[in-house]
């Protein structure tokens, strides 16, 4: 593939372009309204990305409506995605790259979602250090938030960063695309910004940076809190203070169209060993961040000298069961067609992923997940070998665990069978 080349005097360059199509052609590659596949572009660049340079760099550029894609969440409700085409991804990108060095060194260091050289983990980590040392959480979690972004507001605090117009009017239109549902229905849109968009994810940073980050900093700077987009931990060393800060972030909230969902939002007391589990009565004891739980766990030292209450994270149980149902929904125990390696090498980049993110914490948590998987492969080789009984498949996978303690990557942790 050759680069297409040439310049004109416009904002937007045709090498943003470029480099827009290689960053987008690693994610993923669903296809929107238009059916458009990454195959399509990757044969033929020129033909499909000089007319995308062509009409951003003119201004003429309006975006295709984005198309509807339902997916489950964990207390059975459905979230909505919103899926762009491939050619408005790239174009979102443009934007965004351009966003980001404008916005990125204002950010608020404790903001860690959708941030470049900042994760997950980072945030998880300083949420259980500091929970070590506060007594109190506030758990906040706003109702719809991706959904209920007021634009106007949005756009007013755009122009706050920055004053480049094609910034501010390509972001305003994709603000505005229209959302068409599975049936086909276009429905126009006037507030939100669709989940799954590439330009969303710094919107909503931007937005949430101006409405809680900076407001934390101002009226309350000694508070310490970690914001992964729109979930949001704050710790306090008090209930009383926890009270009166959570009515001040309800009120701040909706002077921005945003509200909290009551009966999620909670505070939670951090009971430690050093003060008396009844210290906190009437408050939660735990809470989710990020697909891991924190509560209260029993831990014994190593020289086992010491046994005490630590308040400290491991995978939530809703974790473990959405692994769980997709494991299920995979009917390993039906591939008879395939050898055990074959098996490794479809299972093994998904173990990688489950373990690379929830070992950060209560690695003895996973035994029953991963015990769970090891049951499985045991009733496929029950059907693969046409052995009599459960316990003969697990002495052969238990032979072969042994034999290859590599072949399955959650083999090689100790997770044995």
């Amino acid at each position: 593939m050759t680069e297409f080349r040439g310049a004109k005097s416009q904002p937007i360059s045709k090498r943003q372009v470029w480099e827009a199509w290689k960053h987008v052609r690693r994610g993923g590659e669903a296809t929107g309204v238009d059916g458009l596949t990454m195959d399509a572009i990757e044969a033929n660049p020129r033909r499909y990305l000089y007319p995308l340079w062509n009409r951003l760099a003119s201004g003429s550029y309006m975006p295709p409506p984005v198309r509807e894609k339902r997916i489950p969440k964990g207390d059975g409700k459905e979230r909505s995605l919103g899926i762009p085409t491939i050619l408005d991804r790239v174009a979102q990108q443009v934007i965004r790259a351009e966003l980001e060095e404008v916005v990125e060194p204002v950010f608020h260091p404790d903001s860690y979602g959708y941030r470049p050289g900042r994760g997950a983990h980072d945030a998880l980590g300083r949420c259980n250090s500091r929970c070590g040392k506060q007594w109190y959480v506030i758990d906040l979690d706003i109702r719809a938030f991706f959904d209920t972004i007021d634009h106007r507001k949005m756009l007013s605090l755009l122009s706050k960063h920055t004053d480049k117009r094609h910034i501010q009017l390509y972001c305003k239109r994709w603000l505005e695309a229209a959302l068409m549902k599975e049936d086909g229905t276009l429905v126009p849109r006037d507030r939100g910004t669709p989940q799954g968009g590439v330009i969303s994810p710094v919107l909503a940073n931007l937005y949430l940076h101006e409405v809680f980050d900076q407001w934390m900093l101002s009226t309350a700077p000694r508070v310490e809190f970690e914001r992964y987009a729109d979930d949001i931990v704050v710790h306090v060393s008090s209930r009383e203070q926890a009270q009166e800060l959570l009515g001040r972030i309800r009120d701040r909230l909706k002077e921005f169209s945003l509200e909290l969902s009551e009966n999620k939002t909670k505070i939670v007391y951090c009971w430690k060993g050093s003060r008396p589990p009844d210290k906190g009565e009437g408050c939660d004891r735990s809470f989710d961040f990020l697909g891991f739980t924190f509560r209260p766990r029993y831990m014994v030292r190593p020289d086992k000298r010491a046994r005490l209450w630590i308040f400290s994270a491991g995978m939530s149980r809703k974790s473990e069961k959405r692994i769980n149902a997709s494991l299920s929904e995979l009917r390993i125990h039906r591939w008879q067609s395939l050898t055990l390696a074959d098996v490794s090498r479809i299972l093994s980049p998904k173990i990688r992923g489950v373990l690379g993110y929830f070992s950060l914490y209560g690695k003895s948590l996973m035994n029953g997940l991963w015990w769970g998987l090891n049951v499985r492969l045991v009733k496929w080789a029950r059907r693969k070998f046409k052995l009599p009984t459960f316990g003969a498949a697990y002495v052969r996978i238990q032979r072969i665990c042994r034999k290859m303690p590599h072949l399955f990557p959650h083999w090689s942790k100790g997770y044995t069978v």
